[in-house]
């Protein structure tokens, strides 16, 4: 049986993206009921040496919206990385599901071993595309949303597994 590389990525990305604006909502409320300013929320980090909330979310959407660009052989689009609220990180989102929108499964589908190029950990790497989407674009995109899932949970945003999911 082939792998549908559409299959395994658009809607994939879609659906914990949506997951994730929902866990934000939450999280946005939770400040609100707590009286606890955003920002706590959005600067917190689990370790010193990790990106804050904001920026999970950001290179989370980077990974949804370059695997299938990449995959496609289509240009990945740039985002300026200035989000500063909540609003502004579901914007972020939403602008990603919308672009995961434009593809097909005819624009994905035979990109298995297609040659994507980029930099990973500061090098040049060269993979082939189920190669990039199993083993980088994937891994690297649940770290980012559960990492912003587990930086809410740990300031005590009322989260669960079924949230997460999207359940």
């Amino acid at each position: 049986m082939t792998i549908s590389m559409y299959e395994a990525s658009v809607p994939v990305f879609t659906a914990r993206l949506k997951a994730l604006s929902n866990v934000l909502s939450i999280a946005e409320q939770n400040a609100l009921d707590r009286k606890i300013d955003p920002q706590v929320f959005l600067t917190s980090r689990l370790a010193p040496d990790m990106f804050a909330l904001t920026r999970q979310v950001q290179i989370a959407t980077d990974h949804a919206k370059g695997a299938p660009s990449r995959l496609a052989g289509r240009e990945v689009p740039r985002y300026e990385d200035n989000e500063v609220s909540f609003a502004d990180l579901q914007a972020r989102i939403a602008k990603t599901v919308d672009h995961l929108a434009t593809f097909s499964a005819a624009d994905l589908d035979g990109s298995e071993e297609r040659m994507i190029e980029l930099r990973l950990a500061g090098r040049e790497v060269s993979l082939r595309g189920l190669q990039y989407l199993l083993h980088a674009a994937m891994p690297n995109f649940y770290f980012h949303v559960t990492t912003a899932y587990d930086i809410l949970r740990h300031n005590g945003v009322p989260l669960s597994k079924a949230t997460f999911l999207g359940r």
